[in-house]
């Protein structure tokens, strides 16, 4: 099934809106900022489907005009079905100067014999930022199913305005072809995250950096590394046994660095 949607953003006397909405079957957005104070647009995406199936591919186009906010929501996790061939998923975000977007979605659950390939292609203005968050776990661990899904992979390329590539970030997971329990893999963690978050050219990150250190310091039964970028940003990766666990610590992240933001406007 081909599932679209397309969504801009605009920003009118300082506060962000949605100005174009096409949401195709099986989606759905809601707005769920009604008490935010930050003057951002905060969107729940979600889906009349029970999860990814076979054949499925994912159209999703996201454009954030000059100065606007969107903080995007996602209902559940994301599960995605036994295939006999593969999903795929192309995601593109266009962010105009000034903008600031954020996607911290629930993670997701590839099922037995399941394939997904994903792109997400992120157009970046020197004054704009992005933040995206991505959890993958080994499938349905209580019905038996660890590591035995087919095929997962994303990919996230940004590129600045003028094209030149800022950041590449590239996950595939083939248990039949991997030892995902193995040294310089997972090493017996079940779940992986990875943060992305590019910051408005000029920003410092480095206070961002120490905080996320302080917090995650604290966390029991997780491994992790920041890896600080060319540009002014950095890619988090969390190693553990708990889906709850690690979107718990990116939302912290994501708060952490709204707020930061928030404090500059």
């Amino acid at each position: 099934m081909e599932c679209k949607l397309d969504l801009t953003v605009s920003c009118r006397e300082g506060r962000s809106y949605a100005r174009d909405v096409y949401a195709g079957k099986p989606f759905r957005v809601v707005s769920v900022g009604q008490y935010a104070t930050d003057n951002a647009l905060h969107l729940m995406l979600m889906s009349v489907s029970p999860g990814i199936l076979d054949g499925d591919h994912y159209d999703i186009r996201i454009s954030l005009e000059e100065d606007a906010r969107l903080q995007l929501e996602a209902q559940s996790y994301q599960r995605i079905y036994h295939m006999n061939g593969r999903a795929t998923q192309q995601m593109v975000v266009t962010l105009a100067r000034g903008s600031d977007f954020s996607f911290i979605p629930y993670p997701v659950v590839p099922h037995k014999n399941s394939t997904f390939v994903s792109k997400t292609s992120v157009v970046l203005h020197p004054e704009a930022s992005f933040l995206v968050g991505e959890i993958i776990t080994c499938g349905r661990r209580l019905s038996g199913e660890v590591f035995e899904y087919a095929h997962f992979q994303n990919l996230v390329e940004v590129h600045n305005h003028e094209g030149r590539l800022l950041l590449k970030d590239n996950v595939m997971l083939v248990p039949s072809l991997m030892p995902l329990s193995g040294i310089g893999l997972l090493e017996g963690h079940t779940h992986q995250g990875t943060l992305v978050y590019l910051a408005k050219a000029g920003e410092t990150v480095e206070p961002l950096i120490e905080n996320l250190h302080e917090k995650l310091g604290t966390e029991e039964d997780i491994v992790y590394g920041i890896s600080k970028t060319r540009h002014p940003g950095f890619v988090l990766r969390v190693l553990g046994g708990g889906g709850e666990q690690l979107y718990r610590c990116f939302e912290e992240a994501k708060n952490l660095i709204w707020e930061t933001k928030n404090s500059h406007l």
